[in-house]
């Protein structure tokens, strides 16, 4: 079947477009460009674009209520295939300003779930390689 249009951005609203590209440009790589201070450009290397835009008086998700604005969407990131990467990528997210939305039950679920410093939750994912 042909597409309808091509998949151009994943676009996160948030209150300051060009520290919210730094922490994602730190997290999967690539440089923020801004197009003013209302728009902010990443393109993750071998990935998607992802798009900033400011919005005043941005209202954070709240996860996991549905009830409550909703999770809305998230972003997942391959961290790799072990445990030993996996909390090395956790202590570098923390870092970074992320904080810690679920972090339970990682041995079954195979990801850890965090809020970015827009409050836009994300997940760390172990992907097992053949």
């Amino acid at each position: 079947m042909a597409s309808v249009a091509r998949f151009r951005n994943v676009v996160l609203d948030c209150p300051d477009p060009l520290a919210l590209a730094a922490f994602y440009a730190a997290v999967a790589g690539g440089e923020p460009h801004a197009e003013d201070e209302e728009w902010v450009v990443l393109q993750v290397p071998d990935g998607p674009r992802l798009g900033f835009q400011r919005v005043e008086g941005y209202t954070a998700p709240e996860w996991p209520r549905a009830d409550v604005n909703g999770q809305q969407f998230h972003l997942d990131f391959d961290a790799g295939s072990t445990w030993a990467q996996i909390d090395a990528a956790h202590e570098r997210v923390l870092a970074l300003g992320a904080r810690p939305l679920d972090l339970t039950e990682r041995e079954t679920k195979d990801f850890q779930v965090y809020a970015d410093p827009a409050g836009h939750p994300f997940c760390l994912c172990r992907i097992e390689r053949p």
